[in-house]
């Protein structure tokens, strides 16, 4: 594992101190709550113009005026369904008729461990909304993207990618029984293989994107979830330092990846407590720092990106 100065203890504002984002335009996906507000609270802080991109309309305006009080920044707020083709496209190519730059993406919403779902266009859900809404809403800002001439995509992955690899023949549970955690880590191997794909397709235009594992944090993210189960997983029920992070820490990596200038130029890699993960070939789980080889693997993240064009 790559080192820096900051850790996990380290918050997003500890990340952003020091940096000028004035002129940035950044977009957060689930920028209403949780890793989501936490990571356009620093942006805006910096400076630069945050756009958040959530569900709930009543949620993401009261979020922007809250950030634009706290910060003094400019914050606001446009609705977005990653379950919805439709609204992923047509949100994007509104942005890009604004004919704004594109300096940062944060690829932050998502959903865990759901029962057995579909997107409104027939996904299985974590698959659907984790990668598939984000790549679509990616690949429509592609424009605004290159304007920037220069601009980072941060995309949510999670140690949980060690649930499975993906499965590229039936990727939306429509023949193999449905295990919703396993579900949920084949969606965040699919996040970390999309950071690979996009930046081997869109580096040369400036476009780089890094994987980030934000740490274990409590947030809506965990609403499937018995109480029971996450007990047994160390969460008893306030915050205790067993491996969990607050929001604001858990941010950090993402941050980190928006504005590290040690990452200039550099994609495609699995970031986790603000420093570059390293493979784990050994036995059992990779420990913190560590990923499984094939979240990173080129040639599936090739397979991958070619299927989900097609489904997109």
């Amino acid at each position: 594992m790559t080192f820096t100065t900051f850790g996990a203890d380290s918050t997003a504002m500890d990340v952003i101190a020091g940096h000028d984002l004035s002129g940035k335009e950044a977009v957060v996906t689930g920028g209403a709550s949780g890793l989501g507000l936490e990571t356009a609270r620093a942006l805006a802080a910096a400076g630069a113009r945050v756009v958040l991109a959530a569900r709930n309309p009543g949620a993401g305006e009261a979020a922007a005026a809250r950030l634009r009080a706290e910060t003094g920044g400019e914050v606001v707020f446009r609705p977005l369904d990653l379950g919805s083709l439709a609204s992923v496209t047509g949100w994007a190519r509104r942005h890009v008729e604004t004919g704004r730059p594109l300096h940062l993406l944060v690829a932050n919403a998502g959903i865990m461990a759901t029962p057995l779902t579909r997107t409104a266009d027939g996904f299985e859900s974590q698959f659907g909304v984790n990668h598939l809404g984000h790549f679509a809403f990616t690949a429509g800002l592609l424009p605004a993207l290159r304007a920037a001439g220069g601009a980072r995509v941060v995309v949510l992955s999670s140690r949980a990618h060690r649930r499975g690899d993906v499965d590229l023949d039936d990727p939306n549970y429509e023949r193999g029984p449905y295990d919703p955690w396993q579900a949920y880590g084949r969606s965040k191997t699919a996040n970390a293989l999309f950071a690979v794909g996009l930046t081997a397709r869109h580096a040369a235009e400036g476009i780089t994107a890094n994987a980030v594992m934000p740490g274990a944090i409590m947030t809506g993210l965990q609403r499937h979830i018995p109480r029971q189960e996450l007990a047994d997983m160390g969460w008893s029920g306030v915050f205790d330092p067993r491996g969990w992070k607050t929001p604001e820490q858990g941010a950090a990596t993402s941050v980190w990846a928006a504005v590290a200038p040690e990452l200039d130029g550099v994609g495609g890699r699995y970031l986790e407590n603000c420093a570059i993960g390293t493979p784990w070939t050994g036995p059992g789980d990779p420990p913190t720092g560590h990923y499984l080889p094939y979240a990173l693997d080129p040639g599936t993240a090739d397979r991958l990106w070619a299927l989900s064009e097609r489904l997109t």
